[in-house]
């Protein structure tokens, strides 16, 4: 029986993070304390820890994994299906605009449904249960992409409302003997 283990990084932080804005698939890059905290993240891993670094291709998420993967010697494989949620016409409001705008049941032009979300990313599981089988990944990513995997994995009890992913914060999935379950659930910062 082999174990695939799954560890998934969300990116360091950004000023649209700051200004708590949907990001979604604009490509905001990191800022000062972003690259800061990939570094910090990066240091609380060894060589040891990780066979194979798997990032999205948005650059918040990319930088990130470059900047920990230099750390460890260790090269950088872009995986499109990490990209984060399009939240379509909604990018860069505030949290509180896009509740008002989802709650009422606005159309949002360009908005990646829950359900199309939830197939990419019980897509991306079976890629990694089968590309990576056996081995010890980390996949730096994006929170919603993040929350949405979790979701799946833990039959939705985790993360639970009003739960946030920090930024460079790391929860672990295991696969194993045909299913995934969580290994480790911690949405707080590994950069504090």
């Amino acid at each position: 029986m082999t174990e695939t283990i799954l560890g998934l990084l969300r990116h360091g932080q950004t000023d649209w993070n700051i200004d708590l804005r949907l990001q979604g698939s604009s490509d905001i890059p990191l800022n000062e304390t972003g690259r800061n905290q990939a570094a910090v993240a990066g240091a609380t891993f060894s060589r040891e820890d990780w066979d194979v670094i798997i990032a999205s291709p948005l650059s918040r998420a990319r930088d990130t994994a470059q900047i920990v993967a230099q750390q460890l010697a260790m090269p950088v494989v872009i995986v499109p299906e990490l990209v984060e949620r399009s939240f379509g016409i909604a990018e860069g409001f505030s949290h509180a605009e896009w509740r008002k705008m989802y709650e009422s049941n606005e159309h949002i032009e360009g908005l990646e449904s829950i359900e199309d979300l939830r197939a990419r990313c019980e897509l991306l599981l079976q890629l990694i249960a089968t590309e990576y089988d056996g081995l010890r990944v980390l996949a730096i990513s994006h929170g919603a992409l993040i929350r949405k995997v979790l979701r799946i994995v833990s039959e939705n009890q985790v993360p639970q409302d009003g739960d946030r992913l920090g930024n460079v914060s790391l929860n672990k999935i295991v696969h194993s003997d045909g299913y995934w379950a969580i290994n480790d659930y911690n949405p707080k910062s590994l950069a504090l």
